[in-house]
């Protein structure tokens, strides 16, 4: 038995359990009333207002706090506050916008709607752990976060400012998916976005045919991206995900743009794609090159004692537990050497879709993973417990 099994059967810990099965309908109905709040990256106000208040019917919690970038705070303190500290978090924004028609549905146990894994699930898990840790003793402090702009454009905004603010104090770091669970993630994969514009000085489409177009600039330039050749070894990718430009059909495009995001778990593969993109513009010297995103890479072993606390645990409740890489908001601790992984609470599917959904059943099980790995990473396991 691994010392994280053998900790869960203590009779204490096992209590904690049953409350945990008491609470798990009221986490998912948590899950379902932050998925109503809209929160497109940038504008996640009233889901952190939302966040602020749960954390403030809690009691045992200090330093609540809302940031300039609508980041909310909240710390359970530890009996030996001097150890480092413990980062939970979960990003609240969504890739959806604030007209996004957000009805959601029940279905033979599934929750369906846009934003409900990723990552209203998340963000419930985050305020369930805090409410079901806040009178357990722990040695190690325990931040929890609800931050902002991890989709997108977003850039990790919302944790970079976290990890500007925390860094110094923290041992290691959790990171909430509402999906994904049994997965979990050591690597953050580096990816760059582009914006790439282009510019003419327009007219009318009968009067002036044949005078420069910046439509058909641009859409001539993503031919050439289209053909571009990746890696499969490091897996790399890249996608044009937004495009946009013109103001009628019977008009000579003035303006045009598209956004281009490049992905590896190599740096410099990513490098090499990069290069390769601007080569593409070569034969249109006028395009103009925006960086509008940048996450870092960073990665943990597998065998580094976070990542094996989280088989551990998974282990322990009798989970599959599979090793992954992908970008989330691990990507900006680990770039700065500290320790973090990504886990999701969950199965669901069809993220970033209007019919996104969440399995229910398997709630419990991601919840009591998140326990149990919380105690493992803020209480020495050799205590009794």
């Amino acid at each position: 038995m691994n010392s994280i099994a053998a900790f869960s059967a203590s009779p204490r810990v096992e209590a904690l359990h049953q409350v945990l099965s008491d609470q798990v309908g009221s986490i998912v109905d948590s899950a379902i009333a932050i998925q109503q709040i809209a929160a497109p990256t940038f504008d996640e106000a009233r889901r952190a207002e939302y966040v602020r208040h749960q954390f403030e019917q809690i009691d045992g919690v200090a330093d609540i706090t809302v940031d300039a970038l609508h980041n909310v705070y909240a710390r359970l303190p530890g009996s030996a506050p001097q150890r480092p500290a413990l980062l939970i978090a979960a990003h609240t924004d969504t890739v959806f916008n604030a007209h996004t028609n957000l009805t959601m549905q029940r279905q033979a146990g599934r929750v369906y709607g846009p934003g409900i894994g990723d990552n209203s699930m998340g963000v419930a898990a985050l305020l369930g752990s805090l409410q079901l840790l806040s009178d357990q003793v722990r040695q190690s402090d325990i931040w929890f976060v609800a931050n902002t702009r991890e989709e997108g454009l977003g850039d990790l905004g919302g944790i970079r400012a976290v990890i500007d603010k925390l860094g110094s104090r923290l041992e290691s770091c959790v990171i909430l998916e509402g999906m994904a669970f049994g997965q979990i993630y050591t690597a953050g994969i580096a990816v760059r976005r582009l914006k790439i514009s282009a510019q003419a000085a327009g007219g009318h489409s009968w009067l002036h045919f044949g005078q420069p177009n910046a439509i058909h600039t641009l859409v001539r330039f993503a031919a050439r991206l289209t053909e571009l050749s990746v890696p499969q070894v490091p897996r790399t990718t890249y996608n044009i995900g937004l495009i946009e430009g013109g103001h009628s059909v019977n008009s000579i495009a003035t303006e045009a743009s598209l956004t281009l995001d490049m992905r590896s778990e190599d740096p410099s593969a990513l490098a090499a794609l990069e290069k390769a993109v601007l080569a593409c513009c070569e034969p249109n010297s006028s395009l103009r090159i925006e960086v509008v995103g940048d996450r870092p890479a960073g990665s943990i072993a597998t065998t580094h004692p976070l990542a094996n606390m989280a088989r551990q645990t998974l282990e322990a409740i009798g989970a599959q537990p599979a090793f992954r890489s992908g970008s989330t908001d691990a990507n900006l601790p680990l770039a700065r050497g500290i320790p973090a992984i990504t886990i999701g609470i969950t199965h669901g599917g069809n993220a970033h879709r209007l019919d996104e959904y969440i399995d229910t059943d398997a709630v419990e099980q991601g919840m009591w993973q998140l326990l149990l790995l919380a105690f493992a990473a803020s209480h020495s396991l050799n205590e009794s417990a």
